[in-house]
């Protein structure tokens, strides 16, 4: 069992007890992973994009937050993997997908991941989304209903624009982006292999406890987070474009996932949401903070796995569904 025992940073606000399931409770299947085995480079309209793809069987779509990359599904993609085709990509202007030739957009996100998957020869998919990724896949659902099996969204910030803390922050991330990309650059590799750096950096990114984090978890989302140069204009997309009265067009299964100590999306937003789309299940994972798939890995694959069980079958996928 992970060691318990308040933690100083952020003005010694975290203070945690004895938690069985909190980070992995073993060696994670991650780290045995060859990724370079499963990760691909291909030019979509016109630019690099990156992503990983593994296994057989049902498409399973993972979609990533603001400021982070596909890694925000380490703990996820191996035990998906196992008996679903499981895709994660860098959205442009983040990892390695370079940034998009024209403005980012939510709906142009939400538009080139069904181009990336036109691409690698997926027609349905289940959509998994993180944060902004939440935001995006119900996006998508709404948008191309058909080509959405289920939707599972993880502190979706799909109500992020509607507080009043939203546009002074677009503000003032205009005035230090240039400054902050540049010591992020400079600094990542310094922050990684410095544990009080690092319990900073993962508190900032919304882990309700960082310091029980494993060191090699930690270490690889900071390093993921080198290359964000999508971070400003994603962050104006995210507090321009409502969606809270599109909401109720989603169709699909949905299952909502929220950390009940969530920092930047407030877990009211679970219940709000439920409210708006039909239908919807709401699981709410207590003494977790914005990651619960990182966070409560093992329990968040349990209850994902469950939630795609009771699905239909899918339908017929596009020709090259199982050819990647």
């Amino acid at each position: 069992m992970p060691e318990t025992r308040p933690v100083k940073s952020l003005g010694g606000l975290l203070h945690p007890g004895p938690d069985h399931d909190y980070g992995r409770q073993d060696r994670a299947a991650w780290l045995d992973v060859d990724w370079a085995q499963f990760q691909h480079r291909i030019q979509l309209d016109g630019r690099e994009a990156n992503y990983v793809d593994m296994g057989e069987g049902p498409a399973i779509v993972f979609i990533h937050g603001l400021g982070a990359s596909w890694q925000s599904w380490l703990e996820n993609l191996p035990e998906l993997s196992r008996d679903h085709r499981v895709v994660a990509m860098d959205l442009p202007g983040f990892g390695y997908s370079q940034m998009p030739a024209g403005d980012i957009s939510i709906e142009g996100y939400a538009r080139w991941c069904f181009a990336l998957l036109d691409v690698v020869g997926i027609g349905e998919a289940a959509l998994v989304g993180n944060s902004m990724g939440g935001f995006i896949a119900a996006d998508m659902a709404i948008r191309e209903p058909k080509r959405v099996r289920s939707l599972t969204v993880v502190s979706a910030a799909v109500f992020w624009q509607d507080y009043r803390r939203a546009q002074p922050l677009v503000g003032l991330a205009r005035l230090s982006d240039a400054y902050v990309a540049r010591a992020l650059a400079r600094s990542t590799d310094s922050i990684a292999t410095r544990r009080r750096l690092r319990t900073w950096a993962l508190a900032t990114a919304g882990f309700r406890y960082p310091h029980l984090i494993s060191n090699e978890l930690a270490q690889e989302m900071v390093r993921s987070a080198r290359r964000t140069d999508g971070f400003l204009p994603a962050l104006e997309a995210l507090a321009d474009y409502p969606l809270d009265e599109e909401l109720p067009k989603i169709g699909c299964p949905t299952l909502i996932v929220w950390g009940a100590h969530d920092t930047l999306v407030p877990v009211k937003d679970a219940k709000r949401m439920q409210e708006l789309i039909p239908g919807a299940r709401r699981e709410i994972f207590e003494r977790t903070g914005h990651v619960a798939m990182l966070e409560r890995p093992e329990r968040f694959n349990r209850k994902l796995r469950e939630f795609l069980a009771e699905q239909p079958e899918p339908r017929e996928a596009l020709a090259g569904d199982s050819a990647h």
